[in-house]
C-alpha cells in the first residue's frame, strides 16, 4: 500500500513538472507564391538536417552576448525536422506542378529528383534578424535535371518582438529557401 502511495505521489509530482499548457508554435513557410513550371515531374525530399539547438523542442533566440536562449516555455508543436521538411514540401508542392513527398517516397516510381538540405544555422538573431545558412543538394540519378550542390544564406527581419515574431520570421526565412530550390529546378 505504502509502495502505491509514493509511485502515486511521484506521478503527480513528474505531471507537474511537465510543460503540458506551454504555448506550441506551428512551423510554416509562409504563403503560396505563383505557381512555376520545374523541369522534374517527381520531387522527394528527404529529412531536412537541422543543428541540435534548432532540433529542440524548444525555441531559441540568440542573446546580446551571443549565446541561445530558450525563449520562456514556447515550444515547436511539432518535432522541427519533421515539421520544417513538411513545410519545404507544402511550399514547394504549392509553388510547382511536381508531386512533391517527404521520404520515403510514398509511389512505385522513383521520383524524379531528390532534395537534401543540411542547415548549418537557424536562428534570431540578437540584431533582429532571422538566419538560415547551409546548402542543399539536387539529385538526379535518371538525369532528369543537372545534379548540383547549392549553399543558400537567408537573411529575414524579425518584425516585432516575442515568438510569434521569430516564428513568422522563420516562415520568411523557408519560404525564400523553398523558392531558391525552385529556380533551380527550372
Amino acid at each position: 500500500m505504502l509502495m502505491r502511495i509514493l509511485l502515486l505521489t511521484l506521478g503527480l509530482l513528474l505531471a507537474a513538472c511537465t510543460a503540458g499548457n506551454a504555448p506550441r508554435y506551428l512551423i510554416d513557410a509562409g504563403a503560396d507564391g505563383d505557381l512555376v513550371r520545374i523541369v522534374p515531374g517527381s520531387v522527394e525530399v528527404r529529412d531536412v538536417s537541422l543543428p541540435a539547438y534548432a532540433s529542440a523542442s524548444e525555441i531559441v533566440a540568440q542573446g546580446e552576448d551571443g549565446a541561445l536562449y530558450e525563449q520562456g516555455d514556447a515550444l515547436w508543436a511539432d518535432d522541427p525536422v519533421r515539421g520544417v521538411t513538411g513545410a519545404l514540401v507544402r511550399a514547394v508542392g504549392s509553388r510547382t506542378s511536381a508531386d512533391i513527398a517527404a521520404e520515403p517516397w510514398p509511389l512505385a516510381d522513383r521520383p524524379d529528383v531528390t532534395i537534401d538540405v543540411r542547415v548549418d544555422d537557424m536562428f534570431a538573431g540578437a540584431d533582429g534578424i532571422f538566419i538560415l545558412r547551409g546548402q542543399f543538394a539536387l539529385s538526379s540519378p535518371d538525369r532528369v535535371l543537372r545534379e548540383t550542390v547549392r549553399r543558400f544564406d537567408i537573411a529575414t527581419p524579425v518584425a516585432g518582438q516575442g515568438t510569434e515574431a521569430i516564428t513568422r520570421a522563420q516562415a520568411s526565412a523557408l519560404s525564400r529557401l523553398a523558392d531558391e530550390i525552385i529556380a533551380s529546378m527550372r
